[in-house]
């Protein structure tokens, strides 16, 4: 759908907001519903509001001018079906735009980045005390007090919590078993689900073992820090991450388990996923509280395994170049099908954060960084 473009000041026109009905039924299947915006959004001063420090783009870094036209292009529909595109540099948001489903308030569904917020649930829990950086390197199901090891499949007992946060559990388990496995939702309750997760398998090889982009690991995951933290790990997601992050609106639904989801399925306010990088950005810092240990940040955005010849994987974060004319920029992204994305780039200081609802990724993760980052390199 093309729509026109509106430039404006941050004092002239609020952004898109979804109506309290709209919001009262917030969900993937009700955000479907939502109708496209008659006119695109887009600021080059955004407000300070959100917990988020603000500025001007032009004056606090970056070039106007192909910004806009970038955003220009997304209105028209050149980029895929867009729905929001903000860009922070230097801690500071710059740039705030909103197309089609877009909204400020309307907590957008996250797929795959729902991913790495749980591994940044993981170094909450560091930090709190509940688990070490040493425990990274612990047995999964030595925190799984409820599992019986002597029906494991053969090496199953060898699977480490950095294992399944870089894929790289070895589990093995035909599509067939698996749907056996998520039929049985009572059954599913509680840790049962990882029992049959290590009964099922295909013995697992010894260590290192082959990426496999799966669900199974970060459910996993979750089920570790359910074990550890006190109460829930929904209680803990809500008061040691959401609140503190001040998230304006944000969903993240039970799974089959009983537990948050892992693999996807949270959904967060593009404002708000402006937080989650900045918290990244800032070495497991948001307003002068250390939330997460700087050493697990470092570990998590680093290079652990090589899924392919272009990508790197840490604890669901994927490492990437970018290739800007004859300049490589290092990327660290979020990703979620359909076009959800968290971009770093470190070495220029800037967080992009895009959601769509393409069918795929969309073409942004490649061209993203080609039409703005050299905005920010000559802005040096």
């Amino acid at each position: 759908m093309w729509l026109t473009s509106s430039f404006v000041l941050s004092a002239e026109i609020d952004p898109p907001k979804a109506t309290e009905s709209e919001l009262a039924k917030a969900s993937y299947t009700e955000e479907k519903k939502l109708e496209d915006l008659s006119t695109a959004f887009i600021d080059t001063s955004p407000n300070a509001e959100d917990g988020l420090a603000a500025g001007t783009l032009g004056i606090d870094g970056g070039q106007v001018d192909p910004i806009l036209q970038f955003a220009n292009e997304i209105a028209a529909g050149t980029h895929g079906e867009v729905d929001s595109l903000l860009i922070s540099h230097r801690g500071k948001l710059l740039f705030e735009s909103y197309f089609r489903r877009g909204r400020v308030n309307y907590p957008h569904y996250q797929m795959s980045i729902t991913k790495s917020y749980t591994a940044l649930a993981v170094g909450r829990a560091i930090q709190c005390g509940y688990l070490t950086m040493d425990d990274l390197n612990r047995p999964a199901c030595e925190f799984l007090t409820e599992l019986d090891p002597s029906r494991f499949a053969k090496g199953a007992a060898t699977i480490t919590l950095a294992d399944v946060m870089t894929m790289r559990s070895g589990i093995r388990i035909p599509q067939d078993i698996q749907q056996q496995i998520r039929s049985g939702t009572t059954k599913n309750q509680g840790q049962y689900q990882v029992q049959m997760f290590f009964e099922r398998t295909a013995p697992i090889p010894s260590a290192p073992r082959e990426f496999k982009y799966q669900g199974i690991d970060p459910a996993i995951t979750m089920q570790v820090l359910e074990a550890v933290v006190p109460g829930s790990a929904e209680n803990f997601l809500k008061e040691e991450l959401l609140e503190k992050l001040k998230l304006t609106q944000s969903h993240w639904p039970e799974d089959i388990n009983g537990l948050p989801k892992s693999a996807a399925g949270s959904s967060m306010c593009s404002r708000d996923m402006v937080k989650w990088g900045l918290l990244v950005r800032q070495q497991g810092q948001f307003n002068g509280e250390q939330l997460i240990p700087a050493e697990y940040i470092e570990q998590a955005t680093s290079q652990l395994c090589a899924p392919s010849d272009t990508n790197s994987y840490g604890f669901f974060f994927w490492q990437s170049v970018a290739e800007v004319g004859e300049t490589k920029i290092e990327c660290v992204t979020c990703r979620g099908a359909g076009g959800q994305f968290i971009f770093f780039f470190p070495k220029l200081d800037v967080i992009a954060i895009v959601t769509s609802h393409n069918k795929g990724m969309g073409p942004l993760l490649k061209t993203l960084p080609e039409r703005i980052l050299p905005s920010f390199e000559q802005a040096q």
